[in-house]
Order: C-alpha cells, then structure tokens, then sequence
C-alpha cells in the first residue's frame, strides 16, 4: 500500500467550467506542428532537443549550485487505485529472509509498473507519440515501435541529463493556491511568469510548470485529470520552440484537458514529442521544490534526471532532482 498522505477516499470533482480555449482546429493545429517541427535537425535524432545541451550548458548549470540543497520531485509509489491512478503502480515483498540460507538475512521486494498514465512520476521518450503515423524525424510508427519494443527513440538513446531547470509557478504568479482543473496556460502567462519569477527561459533549458496539482488533491481530493486538467494551451509551444528547450515538464502532464483542439486527446504531447523532439516529464510533485524556489528567491537551478536504461523503452519511471 502506498503511503502517500496525498490519497483520499472522496474524489473531488473538477468545477463545470473550463478555460481551457481558446478552440483550435485541426487545420490550425496542424499548421502549428509545421511551424516548430524540428525533424532533420539533430544527430543521432532519437535524442531530439537532448542533443542542445553541451557541456557548456553542465557547467553553466553547476554554477546555480549555491546552497547545496537537493530537492526531490517523483511522487511516492502509488500502489492505491483511484480516479487519477487507473493502473496502480505493483509492490510486494518476493523475500522475508526465508528463502535463502538464514545468515545473514535478506529481504527483498518486487516492484512493477505501467507508468504511462497520472499516477507515476516518469519520462517520455520520443518513441512514446506519434502524429499522423509519425514520430519524430519523419519515420513511421508501425514499422519502428513493435511489440518487442521501439528501434528509435527509446529512451535508452537518452540516457541522464543535467541542465539548467526553470519552475513556472503559476499559483505563485498569479496569488491563488492551484490552478483550476481545465485551465490552459498560455504565451502571455508564460512571458508574465518569467518575469514575476525573474527567470529567462534558454536554449537547452528544462522548463517545469507547477499548477498546483498537488496542493489541490491534498486539499480536496483526486479527481479524473483525463477529464480535467491545467496545463499548457499549445498556442504557448511556439515561445518554447523559439526559446530552444531540451526538456519540458510539470506536475500534470503539460496538457490541458479537455483538448482544445478537435479530434486531438494530447496536443502538447504531439508538438512537444512528435514535432520538437522534446521528451516530457509527467507527475512530478513540484509542491517541495516550489516552497525552495519561494524561500530562496530562485527559480532556476541544476536539474539532473536520469532515466532507467531500458532498451526498446517508451519512457521510464524517473525520480529527478533539483539543486539549489
């Protein structure tokens, strides 16, 4: 069982109206993908915008290390069903010191997940979406991503990443607690946040937007985010193609839902992954790092994540960190 103090027996159901527009179609969104679509770019190309960040960007990122304080954002091992973990992470223990020779004893657990979803902190790589049958770079999904797994993109290609992070709180900018479930965030709220933040978003950087979905659920309870959820309007991934990011993240999964656009359940999704070759970070719980960034007055910092190293893998579980 999970221990997470976050679970409670009452779901609390998102309020009936929604900003989550304005609406796109789907002849508008598919301009928009042309018009950040980075394929032919990078090589190898199944790192994607990974490959903006030098070594150059490590050591300008080691140098937001002041204080030396860690803070972790993977949220706990959610084994316990509910209306926004519809596949609840695995966890037993396979040895009580009673099955191998009895000194010195050993204990040992199994664990297991299928992470894809809004229950576990984890990576999407870029073999995860495809858009119109292609993922990105141009190749076609059915001929690259099988039953044994995916041969491009997967995020073995990616391997660890450390860079420069830049938290776009939004509560925080905007003086409430959470933003609504069906809130989108838009360009001018991402250009109002870097400045009441002090932050500049660059080349290589790895921006995590906190919506406060965390502090709400504790607050009032889980509800269903494929119902409901804040997150980024794809009118807003046009600045942070032009800005050159490398990761893009946040404590839902960036998208605001409902969908804006007509036929599209994941839109950022498809722009992020599909189109700019940026992996995404999913659930992560941003209510610690938000309270570092608030005391010290800083909103960037090291970030380092470090995906497990599954070949053929669509994503990974991951637990990254920040350092201020």
């Amino acid at each position: 069982m999970s221990s997470d103090p976050t679970d409670a027996p009452t779901p609390a159901p998102p309020p009936a109206t929604t900003r989550n527009g304005p609406a796109v179609s789907r002849e508008e969104f598919d301009a928009l993908f042309e018009t950040v679509r980075a394929w032919g770019r990078w090589a190898p190309a199944d790192r994607g915008a990974w490959n903006r960040v030098t070594a150059d960007h490590v050591r300008r990122a080691t140098a937001l290390v002041r204080s030396g304080t860690v803070v972790a954002m993977a949220r706990p091992w959610d084994t316990v069903p509910g209306p926004d973990n519809s596949k609840p992470a695995l966890r037993y223990l396979s040895d009580l010191g009673d099955v191998e020779p009895p000194e010195p004893s050993t204990h040992k657990d199994f664990i297991g997940a299928d992470y894809h979803g809004k229950g576990v902190s984890h990576l999407d790589a870029l073999s995860h979406i495809a858009y119109r049958g292609q993922l990105f770079d141009g190749g076609t999904a059915r001929e690259l991503v099988g039953a044994g797994g995916a041969r491009f993109g997967d995020v073995s290609a990616l391997g660890p990443l450390v860079t420069k992070g830049v938290l776009l709180d939004l509560p925080a900018v905007l003086g409430t607690a959470w933003l609504e479930p069906g809130q989108a965030v838009r360009t001018a709220d991402v250009v109002a946040a870097e400045e009441a933040l002090g932050v500049d978003i660059g080349e290589g950087d790895a921006v995590l937007l906190r919506v406060g979905r965390f502090r709400r659920r504790r607050e009032l309870g889980a509800w269903n985010l494929d119902a409901a959820s804040a997150g980024f309007h794809v009118e807003a991934m046009p600045l942070l193609a032009e800005r050159g990011i490398a990761l893009l993240g946040g404590d839902g999964d960036s998208d605001v839902r409902p969908s804006p656009v007509e036929g599209l359940h994941s839109p950022v999704h498809a722009l992020a992954i599909a189109a700019m070759g940026v992996p995404l970070l999913d659930n992560l719980d941003l209510e610690a790092l938000a309270a570092a960034a608030a005391g010290t007055g800083r909103y960037e910092f090291l970030l380092a994540v470090a995906p497990l190293n599954i070949p053929g893998g669509t994503g990974s579980p991951v637990s990254p960190i920040a350092v201020f």
